[in-house]
């Protein structure tokens, strides 16, 4: 492993045994975990305080698009601490002006207004809040691949195995399948025929759940922990379509694509499609203080012009969190971070991982965009099994951890769930170090390999 000159084993110690007598971790049975203590960061890699160093290939929880410690955004939200530390949301404020006016410059034409959150889940919350509100609907359909927060409505909403144990919450939530080209559960043979089924099962979803109970349609632009799903074309138009024919609003949960994770500002733009409410976080500034947000139409906006919206947060667009996105935006545009994930997605990734899919049998399938891709890993190739089951935990994911574990042996930190290792690096990862990854996890392979032999 790649190791760095700074080693402190007592500071490694202290922050092991606070963190396990104090810190209690969320999805996690606290007594089977061991959090790795990190001493520090810089650009595409992390370190711990034993002297190893890691490739970051899941932008912590891809999130950190901007990569640890960026200059710009270490002195942006300095300077602004310096400033103004704090201001509450109903007042005026320089920066969170300043950013909700840069994040509607990059937006479709009518969409002029930011509610600033602290993060994706309160931005889902709020979004469904405006659309029941503005519509008089209260019914929303998301995708059981999905994963939307963890507060009340945003963990209903979510479809993957995380919403069990929270439920009841929400009631007024339906769940639909979206499309998924590899496998497909409207047994379709092309990616056209995908968009056409999923389409025709999602009316008749509305029509069997009532239009006239349905406020809003959420759907992530491209399904993100749940598998990388990039919608077939023509998919996400005809997701807008039906919400005009039927007065529902679109909501697209922007909250891990968005800020130039496959190489557009907000993802939808890359499909040919508008929707009615933009929900974002993460990428808008890396995380480096909390921040999410509701991009909103200005149909929708305009209901509440004089009628008041219920909904408040202590620390909606707080300055810290708003300068470090003023300087995303200078950051983004002064080195050309969108044309530069577009480049290494199509030059390096879409090859390199097409090669792997030809060299090892336990990859099923490769798909993604930009700098967001999953390598679907199965134990037959034709049977298209999954290398471990769907949620599988314990000795049953143990070939997937033991992949895991080649990654971080080899210094790459890697996303892995369920059956999938995904890849999404740090947007201001090096070439080389963009190399140096796929090849770990193409070292990695093997262990799949050896499990299906």
């Amino acid at each position: 492993m790649t190791t760095e000159t700074f080693i402190d084993l007592e500071a490694d110690a202290r922050v092991r045994a606070d963190d396990r007598g104090h810190v209690f971790h969320s999805w996690s049975a606290q007594a089977l975990i061991d959090p790795l203590p990190v001493a520090g960061g810089e650009g595409a890699s992390f370190w711990d305080y034993r002297g190893n160093t890691y490739l970051d290939f899941s932008s912590q929880l891809v999130n950190l698009n901007l990569g640890h410690q960026h200059p710009d955004l270490v002195r942006a939200i300095q300077e602004q601490a310096g400033r103004l530390a704090t201001i509450q949301p109903s007042m005026a404020n320089d920066v969170r002006g300043q950013l909700a006016r840069e994040i509607a410059a990059v937006a479709p034409d009518g969409m002029e207004k930011v509610f600033f959150t602290n993060g994706g889940a309160d931005a889902n919350e709020n979004a469904v809040r405006m659309a029941r509100i503005v519509t008089g609907k209260r019914k929303v359909l998301s995708m059981y691949r999905s994963y939307h927060g963890n507060t009340s409505t945003a963990i209903t909403l979510t479809g993957d195995p995380r919403r069990w144990a929270n439920e009841p919450a929400d009631g007024s939530v339906a769940h639909f399948f979206g499309p998924y080209p590899y496998r497909s559960p409207f047994h379709a043979a092309s990616p056209e025929q995908e968009t056409a089924r999923a389409l025709e099962h999602l009316e008749q979803t509305i029509i069997l759940e009532g239009a006239s109970t349905i406020g809003a349609i959420i759907l992530e632009t491209v399904v993100g922990t749940n598998g990388v799903l990039v919608p077939p074309p023509g998919y996400l138009p005809g997701v807008r379509a039906l919400c005009d024919k039927y007065g529902i609003l679109y909501i697209a949960d922007e909250v891990m694509v968005g800020f130039g994770r496959i190489g557009e500002w907000f993802a939808f733009q890359a499909f040919d499609v508008v929707p009615d409410l933009v929900t974002f976080a993460k990428g808008v500034n890396s995380g480096y203080v909390p921040l999410g947000g509701v991009l909103i139409s200005d149909a929708v906006a305009s209901h509440f012009d004089t009628v008041s919206f219920p909904g408040g947060l202590t620390y909606s667009g707080h300055p810290l969190a708003c300068a470090a996105g003023v300087a995303t935006f200078e950051v983004f545009r002064r080195d050309g971070i969108l044309e530069r994930v577009r480049d290494l997605g199509d030059r390096i990734v879409a090859p390199r991982l097409a090669a792997m899919a030809q060299r090892h049998p336990s990859v099923g399938d490769v798909r993604g965009r930009g700098l967001f891709w999953a390598i679907e890993l199965v134990k037959d190739a034709e049977t298209r099994e999954p290398l471990v089951p769907f949620n599988a935990a314990g000795a049953d994911a143990a070939p997937m951890t033991a992949v895991a574990a080649a990654c971080k042996k080899a210094g790459l930190w890697p996303f892995t769930h369920f059956n999938r290792v995904h890849v999404a690096p740090p947007l201001v990862i090096s070439e080389d170090d963009l190399i140096r990854g796929l090849d770990i996890i193409d070292r990695a392979l093997d262990v799949a390999d050896e499990a299906i032999a």
